[in-house]
C-alpha cells in the first residue's frame, strides 16, 4: 500500500513536472521592435504593426514596439542592440541585406504587379537563406508604392532639362547621387526628415518620392504653382523589417515573412488610398520614346551599380525573370 502511494506520488511530480516545463516551454519571447514611422505614434506603419504585433504573439513572441520618426535612428539603434529588429526602408536595409535591398534597384520593377510576384517568392521558406546575411535576417517586406519624380516647374520632363537643377538625394545611399550626377543635375544630399521641407521651399528642384508622401509630408507646397509628377515610375519602393538573426527562431522569422505576404492586399489598399489623394492636376505626361530611353538608361545604371558592388546580382537576375515571365517580349528576355 505505502509502495502503491509512494508510485503515484512519483507519477504525479512527474506529470507535474512535465505540464510545467510544457507550460515554460509555450511563454512567448519578448523583443523590441523599432518601427520607423515618419507620422509617429498615430501612423499608418505604426497601426500596421500593432496588427502584426497580435499575430506574432501567437506564434509565441511577445513584440515590444517603439516608434521612430529618424529613420537613421533606428537603425543605428538596430546595429547597437537596443532593437532586436527594425522596419526601415529598403533603401537603408541594403547595409545589412544586400539582396533584399537591392529589390529597390532602379528601373528593375516597372510595376504593382512585378513587385507582388517578387514578394510572393521572398516569402516562400526557400528564400531564408538569402534574407540572411552578417548575422541579421530580413523578416518582413511590404511595398510603400512607386517612387515618382515630383518637380518644382513642370518643364522640367526629360533628362535634358534636368540638367543643373538640383535634385535632393539620400545622403546615405551613393547610387542617388551617381544616377543624378550622370545626368548632370546636382545632387542635395539629405534625409528623410528634411528632404521633403527642402523640396517645399525652393532649396531643391527635384525630388524622387512616393504618392504616400503627399500628403504626410505636404509636397503639393512644392508643386505650387508650377510644379508636377513626372507619370512615370522610377523604381518600387518596399519598407523592411530586419532582425538579428539570433534574436528569432528560424519558425518564427518565417511566419513573420508569410504574415506580410498574406497581408500585402490590405497595404495595397491603404497605397491605393494615399494615392487618390494627388490632384491629377499635378501629373506630366512624357513621350513613349523618352520612357523607353529611360529604361536603357537605368537598365545600364542597374548593370554599373551591380558591378561597382552596390546591388546584388542573384536579386537582379530574380527580378530580371520576373519582367519577361510579366513581358517576354522585352528585348532583354529576347536576347539570350
Amino acid at each position: 500500500m505505502t509502495m502503491t502511494k509512494s508510485l503515484s506520488a512519483l507519477l504525479a511530480a512527474a506529470a507535474l513536472f512535465v505540464g510545467g516545463a510544457a507550460q515554460a516551454q509555450q511563454e512567448p519571447i519578448e523583443r523590441d521592435i523599432c518601427v520607423f514611422d515618419i507620422a509617429g505614434q498615430m501612423g499608418p506603419t505604426m497601426a500596421a504593426m500593432k496588427d502584426w504585433r497580435a499575430a506574432a504573439l501567437k506564434w509565441g513572441l511577445k513584440a515590444n514596439l517603439r516608434v521612430y520618426t529618424n529613420e537613421q535612428v533606428a537603425a543605428e539603434d538596430l546595429k547597437a542592440g537596443q532593437c532586436d529588429a527594425s522596419l526601415i526602408t529598403g533603401l537603408r536595409a541594403r547595409q545589412f541585406n544586400k539582396y533584399a535591398g537591392t529589390l529597390d534597384s532602379i528601373g528593375a520593377l516597372p510595376s504593382m504587379e512585378h513587385m507582388k510576384l517578387a514578394l510572393r517568392v521572398l516569402a516562400h521558406p526557400s528564400r531564408a537563406e538569402q534574407l540572411t546575411a552578417n548575422s541579421y535576417e530580413v523578416i518582413g517586406i511590404a511595398p510603400i508604392g512607386a517612387a515618382y519624380l515630383f518637380v518644382n516647374d513642370r518643364e522640367i520632363n526629360s533628362l535634358a532639362k534636368a540638367a543643373g537643377k538640383k535634385v535632393a538625394v539620400l545622403d546615405f545611399d551613393p547610387t542617388q547621387a551617381k544616377m543624378v550626377a550622370a545626368a548632370g543635375a546636382t545632387p542635395v544630399p539629405s534625409d528623410i526628415t528634411n528632404f521633403a521641407g527642402k523640396f517645399n521651399n525652393g532649396s531643391v528642384d527635384v525630388i524622387a518620392a512616393p504618392l504616400v508622401a503627399y500628403n504626410v509630408l505636404e509636397l503639393y507646397k512644392g508643386l505650387q504653382p508650377d510644379g508636377g509628377i513626372i507619370d512615370y515610375p522610377l523604381l518600387q519602393l518596399s519598407i523592411q523589417l530586419v532582425g538579428k538573426e539570433d534574436r528569432f527562431p528560424a519558425e518564427i522569422a518565417q511566419k513573420s515573412r508569410e504574415y506580410f505576404y498574406k497581408n500585402l492586399d490590405q497595404v495595397l489598399e491603404q497605397l491605393e488610398r494615399e494615392s487618390s489623394q494627388v490632384n491629377s492636376k499635378w501629373w506630366v505626361d512624357i513621350p513613349d520614346d523618352d520612357k523607353r530611353e529611360y529604361e536603357v538608361m537605368m537598365q545600364d545604371a542597374r548593370d554599373q551599380l551591380r558591378n561597382e558592388g552596390y546591388y546584388d546580382p542573384d536579386m537582379l537576375d530574380l527580378l530580371r525573370k520576373i519582367r519577361c515571365k510579366l513581358n517576354s517580349s522585352r528585348a532583354e528576355c529576347t536576347a539570350g
